[in-house]
């Protein structure tokens, strides 16, 4: 194999970030988690954090928690950068978001940051529904959301995972932005169709107006700056035209199709996260 390289994967416990630290571990590579529980911890609240977890790594996949989008973001990767430079860090690789025009502001810190660098822009992930803020509704059988008529290409995460891992390792790919989805678009009507049938659950969707939507979350006590975020994805992002556009990026770097939507439900199905639990 290619001479080993030290890696540093910010929110490597997370949704696409332990899957690419898994996988780099597995071709052999020396990977260390950023995380607030990992030694040293990395810590996006702490920037006194950010040096002892980069030093000694060559390269940094970079996912900032909750969205490159919040408020502080901006701030955070144009700090991080610095930092990085200052520890000799050859290369970062950047999950940002598709069609976040904030997002964007913070892919140019590193696109002129001096540093190799590829960007990954990734749709919605299919794993919003399994691992985030839809499984709730989908295990209580009622689903009601805004944007009910906008199709998007969600993207698996194991794809975004292997993307990134290839753009990590390869220089071919420096320099460049690539912008990942799905084979093929979907309405929330239709996934909750397809979640419904595989799991031979009756779950219910109503489309909401997004006013709505955020007094819902208000009065469940969620915070203001998660209701912000879902307020400006559910707007800015589901309502941007070129959302819905389907892309060949992930053929063009791995070789091979995209998972389709159905293949993740099957799969996740048989882990039983859709199943309700019984109450005692």
């Amino acid at each position: 194999m290619k001479n080993k390289s030290n890696i540093l994967v910010i929110g490597g416990t997370g949704k696409t970030g332990r899957k690419v630290a898994s996988k780099l571990i597995a071709l052999g590579h020396n990977v260390r988690i950023g995380s607030r529980s990992a030694s040293p911890a990395f810590d996006w609240d702490n920037p006194e954090t950010w040096t002892e977890a980069m030093q000694g790594m060559d390269k940094v996949y970079i996912t900032f928690q909750p969205d490159l989008a919040v408020p502080g973001a901006l701030e955070a990767i144009e700090e991080l950068t610095k930092q990085a430079k200052r520890c000799d860090v050859k290369k970062m690789v950047l999950l940002s978001g598709k069609g976040e025009r904030e997002a964007e502001l913070c892919e140019q810190v590193v696109m002129h940051s001096g540093l190799d660098y590829t960007i990954v822009r990734a749709s919605w992930f299919n794993q919003n529904f399994s691992e985030s803020f839809f499984l709730e509704p989908i295990l209580e059988g009622f689903v009601a959301l805004p944007q009910a008529g906008v199709k998007v290409p969600y993207v698996d995460t194991d794809d975004i995972a292997d993307v990134a891992v290839v753009t990590l390792l390869n220089d071919e790919h420096n320099g460049k932005t690539y912008q990942l989805t799905g084979p093929r678009s979907l309405t929330f009507k239709d996934v909750v169709e397809e979640i419904s049938e595989v799991t031979s659950r009756d779950i219910a969707f109503t489309p909401i107006a997004l006013p709505a939507y955020v007094n819902v979350m208000k009065q469940q006590g969620v915070p203001d700056d998660f209701v912000w975020l879902i307020e400006y994805l559910f707007s800015e992002v589901l309502g941007n035209p070129t959302n819905s556009e389907i892309t060949n990026d992930i053929e063009l770097v791995l070789g091979r199709k995209p998972k389709d939507f159905s293949d993740y439900v099957k799969e996740t199905a048989a882990t039983g996260v859709w199943n309700p639990k019984v109450l005692a």
